[in-house]
């Protein structure tokens, strides 16, 4: 074999080495990326059946401020005359503290949406939907469902913060229309 023939194929080799090389090293720089991106978005959702018709449940929980009404948590809401309105929520042991703005309302469908302003939860881009649809036997299901981004690290004391106001939230709207 020439000697040029050799520096080719030694030349070849270096070069398919850098470019193994090179591509180690990007798939470690975008996994180091990934290690820092943001957690990505998560969902909860709760339900409960209510033994009275839509327009009757919605009637009571409907009304943005309401919450104070239905929920065991909620001390006090305090509404603001703004558009979009926003509410503030202290719960009964005074130690937290949620501000909340209504981002859409649909009465006719028996549904509205609400972001944080701001929140003792670790979370960002909250959304909240609380609604009430008919389930055909002249009973509703109500559904409250949260999509947020748990912050890096926080994802089940997330999950279970939302589960902790959905679920006696739920259990406390049940109990206002016995069977």
């Amino acid at each position: 074999m020439s000697p040029f023939i050799k520096n080719v194929r030694r030349s070849s080799k270096s070069v398919i080495l850098e470019i193994m090389i090179g591509m180690l090293c990007a798939c470690s720089i975008t996994a180091l990326n990934a290690a820092d991106a943001p957690a990505s978005a998560a969902e909860l959702t709760r339900s409960i059946d209510v033994a009275a018709k839509p327009a009757a449940v919605w009637s009571m929980i409907g009304s943005f401020c309401a919450i104070k009404d239905w929920h065991p948590a909620v001390g006090t809401c305090t509404l603001d005359s703004g558009a979009p309105p926003v509410r503030t929520l202290v719960t009964k042991d005074g130690k937290a503290t949620f501000v909340e703005m209504q981002v859409a309302r649909d009465d006719a469908l028996h549904t509205y949406s609400y972001d944080f302003v701001s929140s003792p939860f670790p979370v960002s881009r909250y959304v909240g939907t609380i609604s009430v649809v008919a389930n055909g036997r002249g009973t509703s299901t109500v559904v409250w469902r949260g999509v947020y981004t748990p912050l890096p690290g926080k994802e089940s004391d997330a999950n279970a913060a939302f589960a902790s106001i959905y679920e006696p939230g739920l259990a406390a709207i049940k109990a206002k229309f016995p069977n």
